[in-house]
């Protein structure tokens, strides 16, 4: 229990649920949230020196007289809690932004001159300022239900995950900061890195543990079947039930950058297919996608990653046509699992517009229905991609395209400026299993 001054120095220091203005890492200032505190390293070394640290602060506060009453002044409170504020490390998020972004920052980033003055407390006789330690609902992730069991289940999730538990990964050449929280084995948690190797993913707290794992690890490829070569770039099928070790460490590994994965350990429903990078030394996974062995939905993919290091080099788009290429083969139609992460989201719209704009440009008079089998795009996604392109239109109930060449050219160089790389066909050696697209 602190004395009466240490509790209240501490009061005004940075509490959870503060608002202030945050350096970021590249200096500039923006708005931030407190979401947890925890003692610093700086904390621990001045314990072991005996110093003594924020309580002399404090104790430089008291003056006993022969009331034993303590007098403070303005200037002595201000050191105490600058002294007291930097025994603590801090978790924060900044408003406004993905939680991806959210890190721990020591009191230096913090400007402690604009913390948000909160409520007064409205309970009888309450004097001193409340603290809020919830995030703001308009901060929080939510899928837009209003559904209470899935409000109260995305309310837990993001309770839970609020703090990430692990600072980044070495994988291979590359050091990778993560973006979100992952239930790895609680032995795993907390560590400032994780190694991961590359070939099996197994993954490990000490990089001697990796060098003498290397060693003795003689994986060289992804399990499961080879289904696509073009040049360097790979794709295996697994069965989450065959290879279960392999397609868990996947999950763990991608739910460090993706917020609403909640696929860990129950993979034995769903197939996975892993794209990798193919080298003199082996394979390096580059992404992967998911998708149920039977989806009442009609969905045709259910997680989608695209790993850090690999991103802005076209996987993304690549990825997605892989799915619709294996769509096509089972003679259907296909969709993403929904809500997609706001990444997800513009990774589809760009694909579902460069593959409809690319086929309205040649054939501009085609209706929905052909374009649902020419491509395997359900019909509400062709609808809602041409909605936001404001080319399609209602007409006595039903849906009447309207393309705009112009735009349609606009778009296609605008897309077609960075890398684009899609699946070809011929290189994809999954078997057929019907005829045109239902």
């Amino acid at each position: 229990i602190f004395p009466p001054i240490r509790r209240s120095i501490m009061s005004s220091a940075p509490q959870i649920g503060d608002r202030l203005i945050a350096s970021w890492r590249d200096g500039s200032k923006h708005k931030a949230e407190i979401v947890e505190r925890r003692p610093s390293n700086a904390t621990s070394s001045r314990k072991g020196s005996g110093s003594g640290g924020s309580a002399k602060a404090a104790a430089r506060t008291t003056h006993k007289g022969s009331s034993d009453r303590v007098k403070e002044s303005d200037g002595e409170v201000e050191e105490a809690v600058k002294e007291m504020a930097s025994d603590f490390a801090y978790y924060v998020h900044y408003v406004g932004f993905d939680r991806r972004l959210d890190e721990w920052v020591e009191l230096g980033r913090l400007d402690l001159t604009t913390v948000e003055e909160l409520p007064k407390s409205k309970s009888p006789g309450g004097h001193g300022r409340t603290r809020n330690n919830k995030r703001r609902p308009s901060d929080a992730h939510s899928s837009g239900s209003s559904d209470p069991a899935i409000l109260k289940l995305e309310k837990e999730h993001e309770e839970l995950t609020k703090v990430k538990n692990i600072g980044c990964i070495q994988m291979g050449e590359y050091e990778v900061d993560t973006w979100y929280y992952s239930p790895y084995p609680d032995e795993y948690c907390g560590v400032d890195r994780l190694y991961v190797c590359e070939h099996c993913l197994k993954y490990m707290k000490r990089k001697d543990t990796l060098a003498k794992h290397k060693k003795d690890c003689t994986v060289t490829r992804p399990p499961g079947n080879e289904i696509y070569r073009d040049q360097n770039v790979s794709v295996f099928e697994i069965d989450g039930k065959d290879h279960p070790i392999y397609c868990q460490s996947l999950c763990l590994m991608a739910k460090l950058f993706l917020d609403h994965k909640t696929l860990y350990y129950e993979t034995a429903p769903f197939m996975f297919y892993v794209v990798a990078e193919i080298d003199p030394a082996g394979s390096k996974v580059v992404g992967f996608f998911s998708k149920e062995k039977h989806s009442s939905e009609g969905y045709n993919l259910a997680c989608i990653l695209t790993f850090p290091q690999f991103q802005r080099s076209g996987y993304g788009k690549f990825i997605i046509s892989l799915s619709y290429e294996i769509s096509k083969r089972e003679g259907k139609a296909g969709s993403p699992e929904k809500p997609l992460s706001d990444l997800g989201k513009l990774s589809y719209r760009s694909y579902w517009t460069l593959i409809l704009f690319r086929l309205l440009r040649e054939s501009p008079d085609l209706p929905i229905e052909q374009i649902q089998s020419v491509t395997a795009i359900k019909q509400e996604d062709i609808i809602s991609t041409l909605q936001h392109k404001d080319m399609i239109k209602e007409w006595k109930g039903q849906h009447v395209i309207h393309v705009k060449k112009s735009e349609v050219e606009a778009e296609l160089k605008r897309i077609e400026r960075s890398r684009v790389r899609l699946c070809n066909p011929d290189c994809l050696t999954w078997p057929v299993q019907g005829g045109g697209v239902k």
